[in-house]
């Protein structure tokens, strides 16, 4: 996007990626659909140290306009649950209309280009030298932009790159952790739930700062989907994390009005009408549930219904890198303009997407904020 932007300025732009092929994280989101934006996007959709620096980037270059471009290019797409744009065909798509943009203002692509060194500037000049296969290259530049991403799916060529090139030029760095990332759960729990690995229900999954409502899945490994994945990035290790797993229903005022009508009926009849029939003996025991509601009183179903809307789990960790999506932290949103995206530190040195201290939710977030800092910084790299 930024090279997009540069180039159609008249600049001559080289883009150096040390992949061999481009936009290979484009291609795997969304399932291979590219979840690219989201009609609502606002500040409160991102993480950062300083939680207003996205306002500019995001309302300068918005979600609307790179869904104009999409249609410019005749993407067809659709919305999904929760405002989430996704490539009706492939995400190839909007990878193909990004380099489309590119060629058509002769942006030079270099892949399987690796960076060995890069001088401070010298009379407003960075002097960059990189490898391409057996050559050796040097290149010459007034404008250095690092949009290098995080270390999130390390098969996906991700690198520490930009961290080191941001702290060579003085810049501060915040600590960098998984974002977006499914959990581990303690041994204990983890044999316990292992049966229930396939299972998804629609939950409230919170903790003591905020809350979020999509699927939550329980895997082999511990519990993932939407829910999980979100709540992730504001969860801190040893904290505990609250799961209600009907948030729509008043379970006592449920029980007791079938316990008028149907007395004999088994509690794992009712709730297997709401509930997948595996979770429950997990969460309330089999006793409990083989029992009638006739034999159990309203001080019980008020136990019941916390068990449920009110399930206390303290994940043991997170999967890592390995799988999450974003990563938390990055370059002190503080040392930059979040106009330009240009280093208060260093004339002509740019960062831009997930390198900087700025995340955003599953969802099209991250995607927007690659495209919003990026157009901002090409109007003036």
């Amino acid at each position: 996007m930024c090279a997009i932007e540069a180039g159609k300025r008249g600049r001559k732009v080289i883009v150096l990626d040390h992949a061999n092929k481009p936009g290979k994280k484009i291609l795997m989101s969304g399932g291979g659909r590219c979840n690219f934006t989201n009609v609502d996007v606002s500040a409160n959709n991102f993480i950062s140290h300083n939680p207003h620096f996205c306002k500019s980037a995001i309302n300068r270059y918005t979600q609307w306009d790179f869904i104009a471009m999409v249609n410019t290019h005749q993407i067809a797409h659709h919305e999904r649950d929760h405002g989430k744009l996704f490539c009706d065909d492939s995400a190839k798509d909007i990878l193909h209309m990004l380099l489309a943009e590119c060629e058509k203002v002769n942006v030079d692509i270099r892949l399987n280009c690796n960076i060995s060194n890069i001088d401070n500037p010298k009379n407003g000049t960075f002097v960059v030298e990189a490898s391409q296969k057996i050559s050796e290259l040097l290149f010459r530049a007034s404008s250095l932009v690092v949009a290098s991403g995080g270390l999130s799916i390390p098969r996906m060529c991700a690198s520490p790159l930009g961290y080191k090139i941001a702290e060579q030029f003085g810049h501060h760095v915040w600590s960098t952790t998984a974002g977006l990332v499914p959990f581990t759960l303690q041994p204990d729990d983890k044999t316990r739930l292992a049966e229930l690995s396939g299972i998804s229900v629609d939950s409230i999954v919170s903790n003591a700062r905020i809350q979020f409502r999509e699927n939550i899945l329980f895997t082999h490994r511990g519990l993932s989907g939407p829910a999980i994945l979100q709540i992730s990035s504001y969860w801190q290790p040893g904290e505990s994390i609250l799961i209600n797993l009907l948030p729509d229903l008043d379970v006592v005022d449920f029980l007791k009005t079938r316990q008028s009508i149907q007395p004999n009926i088994k509690l794992k009849k009712v709730l297997g009408e709401r509930l997948p029939k595996r979770l429950l003996p997990i969460l309330l025991g089999q006793n409990t549930i083989d029992s009638p509601l006739q034999t159990l009183s309203h001080t019980r179903f008020g136990e019941v219904a916390q068990q449920l809307q009110q399930w206390q789990i303290t994940p043991n960790g997170t999967e890592g890198y390995r799988t999450a999506e974003v990563t938390l932290g990055g370059v002190d949103c503080d040392e930059l303009s979040s106009r330009t995206m240009e280093s208060r530190k260093v004339a002509g040195l740019f960062f831009i997407g997930e390198v900087v201290d700025v995340t955003g939710w599953l969802g099209g977030y991250n995607f927007q904020w690659a495209w919003s800092s990026g157009w901002c910084a090409g109007q003036v790299v």
